[in-house]
């Protein structure tokens, strides 16, 4: 019986909770299901969950806000400092633009000048050389003085046209892959503009260097070939008594100068060297005039001497005399040429030389020429060297036709044949 009531008792199913709800008269009741109980905790602990979160954001919200807007700042400013670096390398980058452009501007420029400078020289070496030429002067051949382009006659055209020239030394070749010039071709791509320029100015001085070396090369060269003319002329000219450097080329003492003190001015090379080219020409061209002017001429070119200067035996007394001058075979009425330019002193008859012309070549040096059958100047007439001033013919005290011809220094009979052949050795430089 016990394990009966045992058996019931432990089988019975508990009843579920009941809730009641009364109103007045009314009276509800409503089953308490373990659904609705876990759904009441449930719906408990999400608002409780919710309610705390709610708490803890209001509580925390500042502190939230405070953070996120730290941050954003923090992001802000970085964002600043790497807008600062950027543009700080963007300036240093522009700056080392401008420098390297205001670098390579004044090396254009420098170049430029040396370019002008080139040009100017060239003119005055060009007149001087041209001189030179007209003298008989050889040297090497003139350089030219442009490294980039032919002489131009416009200023601004030489410098828009070496800009130009200096330029396309700089400028990209299409040729070349991209971002390289010819100029740098084999550079380290990573050299800089103003390396790049530092090493094509440095070719192209190099070059206007080398072209002014050659122009002082070539100066020197006529100078010497100058003075060794002038030089040579002088001792060929000595031998006959014609001391130069007492006659025309003497410069006049200075007398009476002073003034006060100023500084030196500075002394440029190439100037000093053109004017002594234009020194020695003036003194080639000076002693040229000067042998012009002297009797270094023949009066009868290819004719016979039949009687030199010096003591002869007289043909019309038959005794030992001076002869003054020298004579030369000719047949009457052959020309007789002036043996340098000179003005006629004297053209007429005269006592033992029959018809004579006298000519004065300056520096006490005169001519005669006698036993004309014809004179054909006159007193006062302007003579040329090789100029025909009469016909050969036997006037006067003369034994038949002949030239005679005399050369007198400072009024006394000289041998006119240190003259003739101080002539001779003179041909070559008076051509």
């Amino acid at each position: 019986m016990a394990g009966a009531s045992d058996n019931r008792v432990f089988s019975r199913r508990s009843a579920p909770p009941v809730l009641i709800l009364a109103s007045g008269e009314r009276i509800r009741h409503m089953t308490i299901r373990p659904w609705m109980t876990a759904a009441a905790v449930c719906f408990v602990g999400l608002f409780t969950i919710g309610y705390l979160a709610a708490t803890t954001y209001l509580v925390l919200r500042d502190d939230l806000i405070g953070a996120a807007m730290a941050r954003q700042a923090r992001i802000q400013h970085d964002y600043e400092d790497r807008i600062s670096a950027l543009r700080a390398q963007l300036d240093r980058i522009t700056s080392r633009q401008l420098l390297d452009q205001q670098v390579v501007e004044q090396k254009v420029e420098k170049l430029l000048e040396q370019q002008d400078a080139l040009f100017s020289r060239h003119g005055r070496l060009g007149s001087l050389v041209e001189r030179a030429e007209e003298s008989g002067l050889t040297s090497a051949p003139a350089p030219k003085a442009n490294a980039f382009q032919p002489v131009v006659k416009d200023n601004q055209a030489n410098a828009s046209s070496g800009q130009k020239a200096i330029d396309r030394l700089l400028a990209l070749d299409p040729s070349l892959p991209a971002g390289r010039s010819a100029a740098t071709a084999f550079a380290p791509t990573h050299e800089s503009v103003a390396d790049r320029a530092d090493r094509v100015f440095s070719r192209v001085t190099r070059s206007l260097r080398t072209v002014e070396q050659e122009q002082f090369a070539r100066i020197r060269g006529l100078t010497d070939d100058a003075d060794k003319t002038v030089s040579a002329m002088t001792r060929i000219m000595r031998r006959t008594g014609i001391d130069l450097a007492t006659a025309d080329m003497a410069a006049p003492a200075p007398n009476g100068i002073g003034g006060p003190f100023v500084e030196p001015a500075a002394v440029n090379a190439f100037d000093t060297s053109l004017d002594r080219l234009d020194a020695a020409l003036n003194r080639l061209e000076t002693v040229r005039d000067t042998a012009r002017k002297l009797p270094f001429g023949n009066p009868a070119p290819g004719r016979d001497i039949t009687s030199p200067f010096g003591n002869r035996v007289d043909p019309f007394i038959g005794r030992l005399a001076l002869h003054a001058g020298v004579d030369f075979q000719a047949e009457s009425g052959n020309g007789i040429r002036a043996t340098g330019n000179g003005r006629v002193t004297a053209a007429g008859y005269t006592n033992g030389y029959g018809n004579m012309v006298e000519i004065d070549h300056g520096q006490g040096v005169s001519t005669r020429y006698g036993h004309m059958s014809s004179i054909l100047v006159s007193v006062g007439d302007t003579i040329a060297a090789g100029e025909v001033i009469g016909k050969a013919g036997s006037t006067g005290r003369s034994t038949g036709p002949h030239i005679h011809y005399e050369v007198r220094r400072n009024g006394e009979a000289t041998d006119p044949m240190h003259f003739l052949n101080a002539g001779m050795k003179l041909t070559s430089y008076l051509k």
